[in-house]
């Protein structure tokens, strides 16, 4: 038992060192990041993208010291779990120690780290996946209706958190009924599990109907500009590279569920695996959506494995398989991760490209993947606006309006002089600050838009200069414009006030 413990901290250990060394120090934060810090500082019931959980620990972060160090924890933190999770599926399905070691290198070694990189929902979201498939296993167990108010909970956590996982029961549901657990739906437990997770999200679905159904908007957005260029064999690709040193184990576990005599009543898991992919696929979702998926089923893999090899000649290539996720990982560790930097990666672009990860989500091929991208370039635009905003007269009265949200998180994480960006953009648009009456604005643009920011707005005010702009040839903000407008000669507020409902109706 000792032994155990102590090898599942030495990953959960590992599992944290490696989160914090796999960035390289010239990277930034993601545009993501920002967006999600700077919900802290308006907590609600929901967000015009994702429920409130994220606001939640952005708020310890802040309590904590906003730090980088902290900012990247809390993903790191999930991750580890994720890990814990599977560790304890492996124990209730009877797993050996050398289960429990196969189904924790898979896991750790894995796309898991380049998720686990980023705070974002995404690390809780895989979390959240396993704890449900792991509850649901104890209660097939134990027929103990506990089992399912916890896994009631923890789906209503993640709900909470990241609204893909609904279709974990999408996926579930029907390969429940196409097996001898359809008798689960005849149990009243279930019911009583249903409401319990309904009163706890229950809050977000007020705030979502009186706000009129905003994440309904953000999907068709996201449909329209991003998931319309998804490619359903780029997906499917994806999904082998995400696990690919554990695939053996998935694809090992898969099978047990169908012919593996003691993993005889999880036969649904089967069924659900394949049906939660075709969901993914039918709505062209991003290939990380589906990465929550995984966990669970190296965990059936690892146990079937260890049983299978335990005996005669084939317990000399347990080490073997041990091998492989650390093995694959490492070319893996040249190309998956921000670790190099933007110069080293163009001059290795052929790699890069081979993997796909040169498309950035407009379905062109860049100089960098466009993560990467999106942590540069935002220092430098958050020194540049302070440096503008105290050179300013009235600096007090000045609004600083940015094109998107990144922009604005990225100014309000790194400003030294209390900025408060906000832009028409995701939940900045609900976040403008218009008690002080504004006389200057410092406008952040794509520097496409040069001369029509000029024509239309510099009427407005006594003064008007492109004051600097971005230089990081790298970030995906490279050549974005810095606007000083001065002197206004019409009422900010007010036309301000006109733009917010404009947007708004947009919506």
């Amino acid at each position: 038992m000792k032994n155990k413990l102590w090898i599942l901290i030495g990953f959960i250990l590992l599992k944290f060192i490696l989160q914090y060394i796999l960035i390289s120090p010239e990277y930034e934060l993601q545009r993501d990041e920002y967006l999600y810090l700077d919900q802290a500082h308006y907590l609600a019931w929901g967000y015009l993208s994702v429920p409130p959980v994220s606001s939640w620990i952005s708020s310890i972060i802040y309590f904590l010291g906003n730090s980088v160090f902290w900012v990247k924890f809390f993903p790191a933190l999930f991750g580890s779990l994720t890990i814990v999770v599977v560790w304890k599926t492996i124990e209730e399905l009877k797993g050996n120690l050398f289960a429990l070691t196969l189904g924790a290198t898979g896991v750790l070694f894995s796309a898991l780290l380049r998720l686990n990189t980023l705070y974002q929902p995404n690390s809780l979201d895989v979390l959240c996946w396993a704890a449900v498939y792991f509850f649901l296993i104890k209660y097939l167990n134990t027929q103990r209706s506990k089992w399912l108010y916890t896994l009631a909970m923890v789906f209503a956590i993640g709900f909470l958190n990241k609204y893909n996982i609904v279709f974990l029961l999408i996926g579930l549901i029907p390969a429940i009924l196409m097996t001898n657990q359809r008798k689960l739906l005849l149990k009243k437990e279930v019911y009583l599990a249903m409401l319990l997770a309904l009163g706890i999200i229950l809050p977000n679905l007020v705030w979502q109907y009186t706000n009129n159904f905003p994440v309904i908007h953000h999907m068709e957005e996201l449909s329209e500009t991003q998931l319309v260029n998804v490619d359903r064999m780029e997906f499917l690709q994806s999904q082998i590279l995400f696990f690919i040193g554990a695939l053996p184990v998935i694809i090992s576990g898969l099978w047990a569920l169908l012919f593996y005599r003691p993993f005889q009543k999880y036969q649904s898991f089967f069924w659900a695996f394949f049906f939660t992919l075709l969901v993914f696929m039918y709505f062209r979702a991003k290939d990380y959506y589906a990465i929550g998926l995984y966990p669970i089923y190296i965990a059936f893999g690892a146990v079937f494995l260890a049983d299978f090899l335990k005996a005669g000649w084939k317990q000399y290539l347990n080490p073997v398989v041990i091998a492989i996720p650390i093995v694959l990982f490492i070319p893996m560790y040249q190309i998956a991760f921000p670790n190099k930097s933007p110069e080293w990666i163009v001059n290795h672009s052929d790699t890069y490209k081979e993997y796909g990860l040169l498309r950035w989500e407009d379905g062109t091929d860049h100089s960098i993947p466009q993560d990467y991208a999106d942590m540069l370039g935002w220092k430098e635009l958050a020194r540049k606006v302070d440096a503008i905003y105290i050179s300013l007269p009235n600096p007090s009265q000045t609004l600083v309006l940015c094109d998107n949200y990144g922009q604005a998180g990225a100014i309000n994480y790194y400003t030294r002089k209390h900025i408060k960006a906000v832009s028409f953009n995701a939940d900045y648009v609900n976040w403008f600050d218009l008690e002080p009456q504004y006389v200057n604005l410092i406008r952040i643009k794509n520097y496409k838009e040069k001369d029509d920011e000029l024509i239309e707005t510099s009427p407005y005010f006594d003064k008007a200069v492109v004051a600097d702009s971005i230089t990081n040839p790298y970030a995906r903000e490279f050549r974005t414009l810095i606007f000083a407008f001065t002197g206004a000669q019409v009422d900010v507020n007010e036309r301000i006030k006109d733009e917010i409902r404009e947007a708004k109706n947009d919506r």
